[in-house]
């Protein structure tokens, strides 16, 4: 009769390829049940964009096969609860993820839209929080202009509803303003809208808060970095030397004295041209690497390239991202992105713990 502490034995062989323990250590080995042709258990990860899930599902099934039998069917649920840092807990968000450059023009808010459409498509409970209070894009992006959220009581206090669409949950100062006016704010007017749409905005339970971060290193950047529990911020760039020398900047800004906010990595945006009649083509007209080498310099990670495709311009214009596309081949560039950016969370997090 096989037990409960076999199958465990078995499973404490099989590493977390990033954590770098066990999952029986790890605690990510759950609901174990021993039927007399089967053994059921659960591996809950630490994301649901994990992107070694298929790999771990494989070593455990080789783990049972090698030390109780190569007989028995094994049923393995794959499920996660994602991490976050303690002190990252604000109101039920596990993580607040901050994308960010130094240099306006390079794509930010694109990223920032669909790596939060991709945590969301794996499973995860996110939200999208447009911080440019400039230059707001997320009512165009994501075809919700002239909308206004509604205000709701929540414990006696009123409270924002951010708006949902596409499985996300939404919210930019886009939403109060005219779109065809500026907003001559200075900094103080701007840092305290800021804060009301992080404070004053009923989030509920989140997994992830996607931040669109405004182009510089300004008020806005030191009262979010100073203000709240971030969890790392998300480097872009394109691979020309200009927009790299900014970028250095804006890296380095999380890294002083007072804000210390982990890097989480460095997405290249506009890698390379490919024209859709020649999809195998590609043409580097900013240059090549310069996001690789940027993020090899600084000892961080390179989460990934995203070409320069007319779609992914067509499509943010429109209001539906690219990655809602599963037909688009960029799209899976944004979905390894999220599973790296996921799995980097998940590493800082075990770190502090």
């Amino acid at each position: 009769m096989i037990t409960k502490e076999q199958v465990l034995h078995a499973l404490s062989h099989v590493e977390e390829p990033d954590l770098k323990k066990d999952l029986v250590t790890l605690n990510m080995i759950q609901n174990i049940e021993i039927l007399p042709d089967k053994i059921k258990f659960d591996v809950v990860l630490t994301t649901p964009a994990c992107p070694l899930k298929g790999h771990i599902e494989h070593a455990c099934r080789n783990a049972i096969g090698l030390f109780i039998s190569k007989e028995i069917a094994v049923d393995i649920h794959m499920t996660s609860k994602v991490t976050g840092v303690d002190a990252a807990q604000l109101d039920g968000i596990k993580n607040i993820i901050l994308v960010s450059s130094g240099k306006g023009g390079v794509g930010k808010s694109t990223v920032a839209s669909n790596l939060a459409l991709a945590l969301a498509d794996s499973g995860a409970k996110t939200g999208l929080l447009d911080a440019d209070i400039y230059g707001p894009s997320l009512p165009l992006m994501f075809g919700l202009e002239g909308t206004r959220p509604e205000s709701i009581q929540i414990n006696g206090k009123q409270k924002i509803a951010p708006i949902e669409k596409f499985g996300l949950k939404l919210l930019s100062i886009g939403f109060f303003t005219d779109p065809n006016q500026p907003i001559p704010w200075r900094g103080p007017m701007a840092t305290s809208a800021i804060k009301q749409l992080f404070g004053d905005a009923h989030w509920g339970e989140l997994d992830y808060l996607v931040v669109d971060m405004p182009p510089g290193t300004g008020d806005i950047h030191i009262t979010v970095a100073q203000s709240y529990p971030i969890s790392g911020a998300v480097i872009v760039t394109t691979p020309q030397q200009v927009a790299l020398a900014d970028t250095m900047k804006g890296m380095a800004m999380f890294r002083m004295e007072g804000i210390n906010i982990p890097v989480i990595g460095v997405v290249e945006n506009m890698s390379y041209f490919t024209p859709a009649e020649l999809p195998n083509n590609r043409y580097y007209i900013f240059g090549k690497d310069g996001g690789k080498r940027l993020a090899e310099d600084n000892n961080v990670p390179f989460l990934g390239e995203i070409p320069l495709v007319k779609a992914v311009a067509d499509a943010g214009d429109n209001g539906f991202p690219i990655l809602l596309d599963a037909d688009e081949p960029v799209a899976n560039a944004y979905k390894e992105i999220a599973g790296r950016t996921a799995q980097e969370l998940s590493i800082l997090a075990n770190k502090v713990g």
